[in-house]
């Protein structure tokens, strides 16, 4: 009988052992001195941090019409830095307005101080709970950033994303924020057919289940920021900055507006990112010769 089990515990270990001759080995451990931004991917099952070679570097005093937003973002980001409390940072609004730009400024900001950003995309947000045991009780500060957010109820990113930030049974690492962007406030599509689910108790409204769903992914971020388009001097102002920057000339004023408002009509949007393509179309095409023009 001993012969036996002795056997068959044999065989047992024998197929172990071929069956992890199979499986992708653990991703090597990060090297956090290798970069200040990190992307989370998947290969073979598995994730791993990739650090970004090249990250997107812009500075704070380079994003204009948004005063009020960067000077929230960076405070609580200061915060953050110094060890002191701070708040996962919801930013939403108009597209081209600076959302993922802010968090890439406060990124280069404060990245001497110890600071890093990891991304990570919609379809990898199952994967947080990973990410949180692979960066806890490191000295370094991140930001986890998501980028262009919005759900559906039943996505499985969502219910990862809530535990995160307010509701799981294990606790998220003190040195770590959500910093998100998305076009939604409440980052769920909203339908007309939810409102009427609302019922009216006395002097009291109660919103249909649906609806305080949607809310409660958002109003688990402590801050909000609220991005809104620019009106036409906002846009015009940007436009300049950025022609300047360039290293174009501010000559010929009225000729440069107006050809910055048709860029703008053509693209149906008064917006930063706008402005800042204008600039350089606009610094571009004056710094060579056109054709059917003498040098």
């Amino acid at each position: 009988m001993r012969n036996i089990e002795a056997d068959l515990i044999a065989r047992v270990a024998g197929l172990i052992d071929r069956l992890e001759t199979l499986l992708p080995a653990p991703a090597a451990a990060p090297d956090w001195k290798a970069a200040i931004a990190y992307r989370w991917r998947t290969q073979n099952g598995r994730g791993y941090l990739k650090p970004v070679a090249h990250p997107h570097r812009i500075r704070l005093v380079d994003l204009r019409g948004v005063d009020e937003q960067k000077q929230i973002i960076e405070r609580n980001t200061r915060q953050f830095v110094a060890g002191q409390p701070a708040n996962n940072v919801l930013l939403s609004g108009a597209r081209g307005t600076g959302k993922s730009s802010l968090v890439k400024a406060v990124l280069s900001q404060f990245s001497s101080k110890g600071l890093r950003l990891i991304e990570v995309e919609k379809r990898d947000l199952g994967d947080l709970p990973d990410i949180v045991d692979l960066i806890y009780g490191r000295p370094e500060r991140f930001i986890l950033f998501c980028d262009d957010l919005s759900f559906s109820a039943d996505e499985p990113g969502y219910q990862a994303l809530k535990a995160i930030l307010d509701g799981s049974i294990a606790s998220t690492s003190d040195n770590l924020l959500v910093y998100a962007t998305s076009n939604r406030r409440h980052l769920m599509p909203e339908y007309m057919e939810e409102n009427l689910g609302t019922r009216h108790v006395g002097h009291e409204v109660h919103p249909d289940e649906a609806v305080e769903e949607k809310v409660s992914l958002s109003e688990r971020f402590g801050v909000w920021l609220s991005f809104y388009p620019f009106d036409q001097d906002a846009y015009l102002a940007i436009a300049d900055y950025w022609v300047a920057q360039l290293g174009g000339s501010l000559r010929d004023t009225e000729k440069r507006q107006h050809a910055a408002l048709q860029w703008a009509l053509l693209r149906g949007s008064r917006s930063g990112r706008v402005a800042w393509q204008f600039a350089r179309d606009w610094v571009g095409s004056h710094a060579i010769p056109q054709r059917g023009k003498r040098t």
